[in-house]
């Protein structure tokens, strides 16, 4: 039971995500990159989804999709919506999309520094 635990705990860190039992867990509403430049909303949910959904922080790389169609000049943010349960919405940009390099981090779990 412990080792599977430990592996399950271990899987999750390749992905770039970890496993929590006490926080809520990511659901992704949309991932949208371009939108700024005119591209369409939503045409990154599904490879957000796939890469963030039911765990409780997840790092996501940004790069520009393949389908992208925004204006060539035009430099794109990446926007972020997750859910993590019926009332806690969640809402992250990074802009320019860190010229094709940026780590966006979502998280359910609740902030206990400063401020709080």
């Amino acid at each position: 039971m412990i080792r599977a635990i430990c592996t399950l705990l271990s899987l999750a860190g390749l992905f770039g995500a970890s496993v929590n039992t006490f926080a809520g867990t990511i659901r992704i509403e949309s991932g949208t990159y371009g939108a700024n430049c005119g591209a369409h909303h939503g045409n990154s949910t599904r490879a957000l989804a796939l890469h963030c959904n039911d765990v409780d922080t997840c790092r996501y790389p940004v790069f520009s999709p393949a389908t992208s169609r925004t204006r060539s000049a035009c430099k794109a943010d990446f926007v972020a919506e997750w859910s993590c349960g019926p009332r806690e919405f969640h809402q992250a940009t990074v802009s320019s999309a860190a010229n094709n390099g940026g780590v966006l981090v979502l998280t359910c779990v609740p902030s206990t520094g400063a401020g709080k």
